[in-house]
């Protein structure tokens, strides 16, 4: 009968290494981005969850503004089009009641960033232009506005707001 070493058989098993890659980490890559075209596509079933949609523009805005990117408006072309419930939080009428949510979209429009409503949206609403904060534009119809852009060559980033059921803490 042969008999195997433990450090030979740790070696065989690819257990040697264990230590080592137990120390190892990831590695923070600068992908070096060129002048995005992003075309968000915000439809929500309520408009509570409109804060949570504007994290996914935060995610694609905050970093490409910072060091090591810096980039201007003029570097990016970013569209978000409302077609759903969140339209509401945009009229002037509502302001004070989604403050948080039109002071951070007015940050974002100050940055170059064009926020537009579907016209058909609109009506259902029951709302006109008029009605509208002056950083948005009314548009014909979300459905035709996204094929528009993305013909254009924008990449539709589509963000998805799920009720959050548990905290970071309880899942990690």
């Amino acid at each position: 009968m042969h008999t195997t070493t433990l450090p030979a058989l740790l070696l065989t098993l690819g257990l040697a290494a264990a230590p080592a890659a137990a120390l190892a980490q990831a590695t923070v890559v600068q992908t070096p981005y060129q002048h995005p075209k992003a075309l968000f596509d915000i439809y929500l079933d309520h408009p509570a969850k409109m804060g949570a949609a504007l994290y996914w523009l935060r995610s694609f805005v905050n970093p490409l503004l910072e060091a090591p990117y810096s980039f201007f408006n003029d570097d990016m072309n970013v569209i978000v089009v409302l077609h759903g419930t969140e339209l509401v939080t945009v009229a002037r009428k509502n302001e004070t009641k989604y403050e948080d949510v039109v002071q951070r979209m007015r940050y974002y429009a100050d940055h170059g960033v064009k926020f537009k409503v579907c016209g058909l949206a609109l009506r259902d609403f029951g709302y006109t232009p008029a009605d509208m904060q002056p950083f948005v534009e009314v548009t014909p119809s979300a459905m035709t506005e996204l094929v528009h852009w993305q013909n254009q060559g924008y990449g539709l980033i589509t963000p998805v707001v799920m009720d959050k059921k548990l905290s970071i803490e309880e899942i990690r």
